[in-house]
């Protein structure tokens, strides 16, 4: 596989490295995500739309300015391993996917490494692709945001976002962070009189400051509260997920993997003590790439530094997996 960033789609800082992992021979009914991802070429952008890019986004700074733990910025690499290994069906193996490289953060530049990565989300969606992000802290949010409000697909439409976490992150910090992405969309938004929903789901009530519930009251956010997601409220999750859908033209999916119980996801800046099932963030996620209407989606906050046996990195993968698969399905007209 070639390394060379000058073959690359857009401007990157590290390349694509080769994707590893079991090889039980050639055949489609051997096929696993490693032996289908190939780099994201600037002919490959040239060739017919559809299918998914991948694309890291390799950063600690909104967390460290969060004061959280550091070790997201190896998010990327732990969630490409730990996806590389993973089978695909027989009516996915045809499945068309790249990997674009990662958009790295150094020191202090978080605002020109989210200038940069939503410069390359835009690319992808324009050219008719899913955009994946493997992140890095959830200052990702903002960076992505910005690829998918200067999209050619979000003109005209009313933009929703979901995110599946345990918090607004909508703090009034004047410094940017992992605690800020979704107020500085709600302000971009309101200055420019676009058509926005914020929703979140999993939302932690003592992890969230009574300002935190305020501000999402004064932009008319919609939460469902963790303690409503149990595996019993299974109903109630795909309702919420169902109205968000119906009330917006286009999505953008962001999974906070602090979102799930610490048991399932330890490798995070911010265990949950309590947390939303997998069984339910797998159904939003389900829900939102079979819609039709997922423009793109991130996954934050993975920390290899503490995950235990690679937990959180699979878990993730999983989801990734089942998004990929689910949206590639559905531009194909099959159902989810």
């Amino acid at each position: 596989m070639t390394n060379s960033m000058d073959r690359s789609a857009f401007t990157v800082d590290q390349s694509a490295a080769e994707w590893t992992g079991r090889i039980d021979g050639d055949g489609r009914e051997h096929r696993r995500w490693h032996q289908v991802v190939s780099p994201y070429t600037a002919q490959a952008e040239r060739e017919a739309p559809g299918g998914v890019v991948y694309l890291g986004f390799s950063s600690d700074e909104g967390v460290e300015r969060n004061k959280g733990r550091r070790g997201a910025a190896a998010g990327p690499e732990a969630l490409r391993g730990a996806l590389g290994g993973l089978a695909l069906a027989d009516q996915d193996a045809d499945i068309r996917a790249w990997d674009a490289g990662t958009v790295a953060v150094t020191d202090d530049q978080l605002e020109a490494g989210q200038k940069r990565l939503g410069e390359a989300v835009r690319r992808v969606i324009d050219a008719q692709r899913l955009p994946i992000i493997l992140g890095g802290g959830h200052e990702i949010a903002f960076g992505t945001y910005q690829g998918v409000a200067a999209s050619a697909r979000r003109q005209g439409k009313r933009l929703g976002v979901l995110n599946l976490d345990a918090h607004f992150d909508l703090r009034p910090d004047p410094v940017p962070s992992s605690g800020t992405p979704f107020r500085q969309m709600l302000e971009t938004e309101e200055a420019g009189g676009g058509d926005f929903q914020y929703s979140v789901l999993g939302i932690s009530q003592p992890s969230n400051t009574q300002i935190l519930f305020d501000t999402a009251e004064k932009y008319g956010v919609r939460y469902l509260l963790d303690e409503h997601c149990s595996v019993a409220d299974r109903e109630r999750v795909r309702e919420f997920v169902a109205e968000v859908l119906d009330d917006v033209d286009l999505l953008y999916l962001t999974i906070d993997l602090d979102g799930l119980p610490a048991s399932t996801a330890p490798g995070v800046s911010a265990p949950a003590a309590y947390g939303v099932p997998l069984e339910n963030i797998q159904l939003a996620c389900d829900l939102a790439a079979s819609s039709g209407k997922l423009a793109a989606c991130d996954v934050a906050e993975l920390n290899p530094t503490y995950d235990i046996d690679g937990r959180t990195a699979r878990t993730a993968a999983r989801l990734v997996h089942r998004i990929a698969t689910a949206s590639q399905n559905s531009e194909l007209g099959a159902t989810s």
